[in-house]
């Protein structure tokens, strides 16, 4: 089964890129973020063409995440993550894919930090790691996927002082980000790449994607019991810089189910 995660930045004006990348790598399950998107409009036909299925959570202007499912329906569990109900923001959807949960995420950026966009980040991940006990506690077999806006050490962003006052890197936000993976999660890239610099992310600004100044924001968590059948986990970096590409790459794992009796 490949599950890959791919902040699309705009679906509709990436769909060519992203039509084409699905057709290439044929993920199982697809976690898109940034659909920027109200749900009626989501390119649902091209999608069901490329043979993919969708639940959605749109938003207009920014937000909105998507599940895609090749071959399937996925059976759509939860559309925000609990703890807060006065927050509208699309950044949650949940849903069934062939025995395996999957919750596709797309956090807070957080900046510009001090602030309340920064306090609502940090806020965003303590429910994210409250709920992601709880359903780890279930015994379900767990995909955490998506945009969690934080680079966790330094050797997840190319080195520079540029960034370090940004939310993305603040000891708040790292702290928020293992506090969440803790002692029962894994994160799916740095296990199987513990040395490499891995990025998933690069700025559309000062020639970064060129220069290779990436940051690794997007991550694929897994339940212990997946983590046993991880095979592979990688990033498809060329997509990045194709023409009209999104400012981030597609990251993807692989695992290997256990066959049904």
């Amino acid at each position: 089964m490949l599950v890959a995660t791919y902040n699309i930045n705009n679906i509709n004006r990436r769909l060519p890129n992203l039509l084409s990348w699905l057709g290439a790598r044929r993920p199982d399950v697809a976690c898109l973020q940034e659909l920027k998107c109200l749900d009626r409009d989501l390119p649902a036909a091209a999608l069901a063409q490329a043979g993919y299925c969708a639940v959605r959570l749109g938003q207009r202007t920014w937000n909105g995440v998507a599940i895609l499912a090749r071959g399937t329906e996925p059976v759509l569990t939860r559309t925000a993550l609990p703890g807060d109900d006065a927050d509208q923001q699309s950044r949650y959807i949940e849903a069934a894919v062939a025995g395996v949960l999957i919750a596709c995420i797309y956090a807070p950026n957080g900046n510009p930090q001090p602030g309340p966009k920064f306090d609502y980040k940090l806020a965003w991940l303590d429910r994210l790691q409250r709920h992601a006990t709880r359903l780890r506690k279930s015994g379900a077999p767990v995909v955490l996927a998506g945009d969690f806006n934080v680079a966790p050490t330094e050797l997840d962003i190319y080195p520079t002082k540029s960034w370090d006052d940004d939310a993305l890197v603040q000891p708040e936000s790292r702290a928020a980000f293992r506090k969440l993976v803790g002692r029962s999660w894994t994160d799916a890239l740095r296990a199987l790449h513990p040395e490499e610099r891995v990025y998933t992310f690069w700025d559309y600004k000062r020639n970064r994607w060129a220069r290779d100044a990436g940051l690794r924001l997007d991550h694929l968590l897994l339940t212990p019991d997946l983590s046993e059948r991880l095979v592979a986990a990688g990033v498809d970096r060329d997509i990045r810089g194709l023409d009209g590409a999104s400012d981030h790459a597609p990251a993807w794992i692989e695992l290997r189910l256990r066959e049904r009796v």
